[in-house]
Order: C-alpha cells, then structure tokens, then sequence
C-alpha cells in the first residue's frame, strides 16, 4: 500500500479568511481590533509597500495585542477558538477532502505562518499534524516575539524537512494559495494551487 503524504497551507487555502485576523478578534473584541489596527496603521502601510518584512509586522501586531498575556489563558482562549470557530471559515471542499483523507489513512499536515498555539486543537480533531509559528513565553507570559522564524516560504520546507523524511512517503500532494507557499508547492509530486476556491 502507497504511503501518501498531503501538505496543506492554513490561511487562504483551508479557509476563507484569514485565521489571525479572525482570532484577534474572537479574543479581544472587534473594536479593540480596530482601535488597535488603527494605532498600528503606519507598520501596516509600510508592510504592504514593501518597506519592512511581513513577519515584523506581524510580530508588532501580536506585541500590540497580547505582549504580557498569560500564556495559560491566552492557550485556553486559543483552545476554544480552534474547536468553536474555526470551522466555520473552513472551506467546504477543503472539508471534504480532509474527510476523505481520514478514510483513507492519509497522513495530513498542516503548515502555517499562523501561530500553532490556535491550530492545535483543530488539527488534532482532524488528524492532521501542525507545523506553525510559535510564540515566545517567558515566565509564563507572552514576550509579543515570536520562538521560531515566521513560518512562511522557504522556512515552510525547512521546518517541514526538520520533521519528516520525505522519502518515506510515495507520493506527496501540496496545496497553497500564495507567493509564501511557492517554495513548498516545489516539493510535491503534486502541488495545487488555490485548488479549493
């Protein structure tokens, strides 16, 4: 029996929104979420003219919104997001392959820029393992900084091969939807692009 191995993105791809946008707002409240998007416009702005790197941005929003957090209730928070929520911006297709995959005895994996801490739960009711960014804590709180590189392009291959041997597998299948997926989609026999929209 072939041994098939499939890769997702998170963002974009499984789902149609995006996850740390959406959790932001689960876990403070939409307008917070604007006050605080509002505040950080010029990080913003300098991110989406290629002034500064995506990954920066991304961790000045994170300090912005959960620097000094308690790592037990920020997970718990996080915990509830993924089992309650995040269903619901699951593409349906995304879905049913994901299904199918578990009928068959698929190994799936998840990679993700977003953060593992609200990935977790979801992809541990589907079967699915998760390779995502963490968060740094210290003291039992959130530094605002992230542990690991974002885990977007070429760093997505890197963690991916840190912990799988991919010639264990014969045939791997790759799905992504954007310009920080295009390094994986090369390790694929098969890579699909935006294949669930």
């Amino acid at each position: 029996m072939s041994k098939t191995l499939y890769i997702f993105d998170f963002d974009g791809t499984l789902t149609n929104k995006d996850s740390l946008a959406d959790f932001i707002q689960y876990s403070i409240g939409k307008k917070p979420y604007y006050i605080g998007l509002f505040k950080l416009s010029p990080v913003l702005l300098f991110c989406k003219l290629g002034l500064i790197p995506n990954y920066l941005a991304k961790e000045k929003l994170i300090t912005y919104f959960f620097k000094d957090w308690d790592f037990a209730q920020f997970k718990a928070i996080a915990d509830k997001y993924a089992l309650e929520e995040i269903d619901k911006i699951i593409r349906p297709l995304a879905m049913k392959k994901i299904e199918s995959n578990k009928e068959q005895d698929h190994q799936m994996i998840v990679v993700s820029a977003s953060m593992e801490s609200w990935l977790e739960k979801w992809c541990d009711k589907n079967q699915i393992e998760v390779i995502g960014t963490r968060l740094e804590i210290l003291d039992g709180k959130l530094t605002g900084k992230f542990a690991t590189k974002n885990c977007c392009g070429i760093e997505k291959v890197k963690r991916i091969k840190e912990k799988y041997n991919l010639n264990d597998f014969d045939v791997i299948h790759v799905f992504g939807d954007s310009r920080g997926d295009k390094e994986m989609l090369k390790i694929g026999d098969h890579s699909y692009y935006r294949y669930f929209e």
